[in-house]
């Protein structure tokens, strides 16, 4: 797996600053994206395991994994094993994940029966954010995400009630 940038002190992907990989490859192509560039397989360059050592200080509240596309097959093959070192060794930073799939859909009606990753990957996820990026829907004001079609949701409450539950943005984030 490659992956097109590691930001180091992201704020915009997720609550509490962050470190954010934007993996390559995505089959998506939204029009609009904001990262084409990473629509490409090989761009970039290779991903290691080094990235688990970004989030020692205690600053950091979390990874977020953005694309390209962070569920595209080979992409969850690359992330399981950095998401299970993650939930080892830093067990209280949150993992946030960006995919245009949709999470009923996609995700849970098709990736989690083909896919062996699929279902471990969810496991270590707890917030991820689905939904193609549609131009049209694009509003700047809303918080973690592109577009007004893009739901939070809560992982693992989601799988252990067997119903979708969406993330509420707690009131000390405030729109942009």
């Amino acid at each position: 797996m490659n992956y097109a940038d590691i930001k180091r002190y992201d704020v915009a992907n997720g609550p509490g600053v962050r470190v954010s990989v934007f993996v390559s490859g995505c089959t998506h192509r939204c029009p609009g994206c904001f990262n084409e560039e990473a629509w490409d397989f090989n761009f970039g360059k290779p991903f290691t395991q080094e990235t688990i050592d970004l989030l020692k200080p205690d600053f950091y509240k979390g990874i977020t994994f953005l694309g390209g596309e962070p569920l595209e097959h080979v992409n969850q093959q690359g992330l399981l094993p950095l998401a299970r070192k993650i939930r080892e060794v830093y067990p209280e930073k949150s993992i946030w994940c960006f995919t245009g799939y949709d999470f009923e859909k996609d995700v849970l009606g098709r990736m989690i029966n083909e896919w062996p990753e699929t279902k471990e990957l969810l496991s270590y996820i707890d917030v991820l954010v689905d939904g193609e990026f549609i131009e049209a829907q694009k509003d700047l004001s809303l918080v973690f995400k592109g577009s007004a079609n893009q739901r939070h949701i809560l992982v693992q409450e989601s799988m252990k009630s067997g119903s979708l539950v969406l993330w509420e943005k707690p009131e000390y984030i405030t729109n942009f």
